[in-house]
C-alpha cells in the first residue's frame, strides 16, 4: 500500500477536520456560483458531467449543480469528515481517497477540475496529478489554485511545507501540448459583490 506524503497526512487527520469548521457551505456558495457562471461562459457547451480532485464538503460542486440542474457531479476527498459532508451537501458520488489513489479508467468527464488544491501537494507528486486531470477529462480542464510565475512555498497557518504556489496551468500546457488556454480570471478578497482569496482560475481545453 503506498505512503501518503506529508501533505496528504496533514489534510486527513486533524487539520482537515478543522479546515471544516472554517468554511461553511453557507458562506463559499455566493462566491464560488459566481466564479462558475464567469467560468461557464466560455465553455462552447456546457459540461454534462464534472469531477473536482479535492472537493472538500462540495461547495464547487453544489454551485455547479445550481447553475446546471442536470449535470452529473462527483468527486474524490481524502478527508473522511470532509467527504462524508460532500456527499450529503451535494448528493454526488465522493470517492475517500488521496487523488493519486483514486483510479476510474473506464469512465471520464466533460469538466475535471482542482480549486485550492495543487497548492497544498507535495510539488515532486504534480506530475501525476496532471496526468490525471488530463486522463479523466474529456474536454475541459479548470484549474483554479494561488498563480505565482516560479514555484515558492510560504508558510500556511505556522505551518512549513504545506502551500506552494506556481504557475499550474502553465505546467499542463507544457506538459500536454493539445490543450489550448481558453480564459482566465483573478478573483480578489476585496471584490465588492463576491470576494474570494486572491485565486486565478485558468480554463484549458483539448484541442484533439
Amino acid at each position: 500500500m503506498r505512503k501518503l506524503s506529508e501533505q496528504e497526512q496533514f489534510w486527513a487527520s486533524e487539520f482537515g477536520d478543522e479546515y471544516i469548521s472554517r468554511n461553511s457551505l453557507e458562506a463559499l456558495i455566493g462566491p464560488d456560483i459566481a466564479m462558475w457562471s464567469d467560468i461557464l461562459k466560455n465553455c462552447s457547451q456546457l459540461p454534462e458531467t464534472a469531477f473536482e480532485m479535492g472537493c472538500n464538503i462540495g461547495a464547487n460542486l453544489y454551485a455547479l449543480k445550481c447553475i446546471i440542474p442536470n449535470i452529473k457531479i462527483s468527486g474524490v476527498e481524502i478527508n473522511t469528515k470532509a467527504a462524508a459532508l460532500a456527499k450529503k451537501n451535494t448528493g454526488a458520488s465522493i470517492y475517500n481517497c488521496s487523488i493519486l489513489d483514486f483510479g476510474q479508467d473506464s469512465n471520464f468527464f466533460d469538466l475535471v477540475f482542482s480549486c485550492g488544491v495543487m497548492i497544498h501537494i507535495n510539488p515532486e507528486q504534480l506530475p501525476a496529478i496532471y496526468q490525471k486531470l488530463y486522463q479523466l477529462s474529456q474536454r475541459y480542464i479548470l484549474i483554479n489554485e494561488y498563480y505565482n510565475p516560479s514555484p515558492v512555498a510560504i508558510p500556511y497557518r505556522n505551518h512549513q511545507n504545506k502551500l506552494f504556489k506556481r504557475d499550474f496551468a502553465g505546467e499542463l500546457l507544457d506538459m500536454f501540448p493539445d490543450l489550448q488556454l481558453v480564459a482566465y480570471n483573478f478573483i480578489y478578497h476585496r471584490d465588492a459583490a463576491f470576494p474570494k482569496d486572491d485565486c486565478t482560475w485558468f480554463l484549458l481545453e483539448k484541442t484533439k
